[in-house]
């Protein structure tokens, strides 16, 4: 029997294998994303790939642990106040939800309340709100149910689930990065093919016209959309130094045409960003960390 065992265990935006002795001492480990197999003193290189080996795919590089980059060690001592990799996408959304949900909430907790301590039947009144909370011919609950942003917040979160779908191809995503005068990035996206900052459209199954700058959806009045993702783009460019491409991520349109299409902004439906897994050719692993270890540290954001 081998005095190794093996344990899979994930972290943020990492899936490895550590190789360990029966005593629970570490002695190896194997990253599945980068395919390297780090050794340490206490097993051999032979032993190790032995006890790795039905779980190992493809070449893998085998070595001591690589020393720290300076972006590890400014990622490890980022305070987490100043840390945007825990971001839900639509953040802000989030909060304007819940303060929106928040006299519906307290309304219903008062009427349960009024009845529940007393013992007896609720009161003519509490009864009354009760019912205009849940009623959808209330005013409170089409505020809360037509609100567009409910719609705004579906869509962010499914480009943010697509984009997050990327890592197991080598991409590092951030959503709802916070920007000088209320303005916000929804999601950065940060892989082989480079920087992309991904502005969120909610089409749902209506019509959308690309007639750069402006973007229509269904029939509502056309809105510059294009301006605000080339725009936004430029801030993460000055942000982190690097060239970032804009992206209009449309979220189930019924019928998208372009009338003209822009050469700098990369139109895709939410269900084409998972093509982006098979681009690359412009950032290698260790540029893509350091740029996602500046990206997630809020004071990057300060001045752009």
């Amino acid at each position: 029997m081998s005095r190794l065992r093996v344990t899979p265990t994930r972290g943020q935006g990492w899936d490895r294998l550590y190789v360990s002795l029966r005593d629970g001492t570490t002695v190896a480990w194997y990253d599945k994303d980068t395919g390297r197999v780090s050794v340490l003193s206490g097993a051999g290189r032979d032993e190790v790939l032995s006890a790795l080996a039905p779980y190992l795919t493809g070449e893998v590089t085998v070595g001591p642990p690589r020393v720290p980059t300076p972006a590890d060690l400014d990622r490890l001592s980022l305070h987490p106040d100043d840390d945007l990799a825990p971001n839900r996408p639509g953040e802000a959304l989030h909060a304007e939800l819940a303060e929106l949900d928040a006299p519906r909430t307290a309304g219903a907790a008062r009427s349960s309340g009024s009845s529940g301590f007393s013992g007896s039947s609720s009161s003519p009144s509490s009864l009354s709100s009760l019912s205009s909370l849940s009623s959808p011919s209330s005013p409170l609950w089409r505020r809360w149910h037509q609100d567009p942003r409910q719609a705004e917040l579906l869509a962010q979160e499914t480009v943010g689930d697509r984009l997050d779908g990327l890592e197991g191809a080598g991409w590092r995503v951030l959503h709802s990065i916070p920007l000088p005068g209320a303005a916000r990035i929804d999601h950065l996206a940060i892989g082989p093919a480079g920087v992309l900052a991904v502005r969120t459209l909610s089409a749902r199954k209506r019509r959308v016209g690309v007639d750069d700058p402006l973007v229509r959806v269904g029939r509502a009045a056309p809105a510059p959309h294009l301006r605000w993702a080339r725009r936004a783009a430029e801030r993460a460019s000055l942000a982190l130094a690097a060239d970032v491409r804009p992206v209009l991520a449309v979220v189930e349109p019924g019928r998208l045409d372009a009338l003209s299409a822009p050469a700098d902004v990369r139109i895709l439906r939410d269900t084409e960003l998972a093509s982006l897994a098979s681009l690359g050719g412009v950032l290698k692993p260790a540029d893509i960390e350091s740029l996602y270890a500046t990206a997630r540290d809020r004071h990057s954001w300060l001045r752009v």
